[in-house]
């Protein structure tokens, strides 16, 4: 059974509360449940995390070497600066996909660059909370699954 880790970054701790006309009202754990089972439904195994530490987002990565098949990254504002989560990815040699609850390029300028993009094999934006379900689609058909 393939095995998807889904990372999220700074601040997604405060979903549901946190600028809710940007991010909508649907707080961190509604989506893990709602990933839960989308998987499930699917055949999938999902591991699912939310660190405010660029380190901690670094380690699961590293650990996700021959655990997972794949990772689904919302690095949150670490998208736009962290070289090192970059690194990480390209480093374990797993398919990632880049996601963001919010259409990036829709924003601030500083938020249409990503440093994730150049090692992601896709991005998804704009679609809130199914965003989350919408990749999870899509790394399943990457790996080979349908879609």
């Amino acid at each position: 059974m393939a095995s998807i880790l889904i990372l999220n970054g700074p601040n997604l701790n405060l979903l549901g509360t946190r600028q809710p006309e940007v991010y909508g009202t649907t707080t961190l754990a509604d989506i893990e449940a709602m990933c839960r089972a989308h998987a499930a439904a699917r055949g999938l195994e999902i591991g699912f995390l939310q660190s405010n530490h660029e380190g901690a987002l670094i380690d699961a990565i590293h650990a996700a070497r021959g655990c997972h098949d794949g990772i689904i990254l919302n690095a949150g504002a670490y998208t736009h600066s962290s070289v090192a989560l970059m690194d990480a990815i390209s480093a374990v040699a797993l398919p990632a996909i880049e996601l963001h609850l919010s259409n990036i390029h829709a924003r601030e300028s500083f938020r249409h660059v990503s440093h994730i993009a150049r090692v992601a094999v896709g991005v998804i934006c704009g679609f809130g909370a199914q965003g989350y379900l919408l990749a999870i689609d899509a790394m399943r058909g990457h790996l080979g699954g349908a879609g």
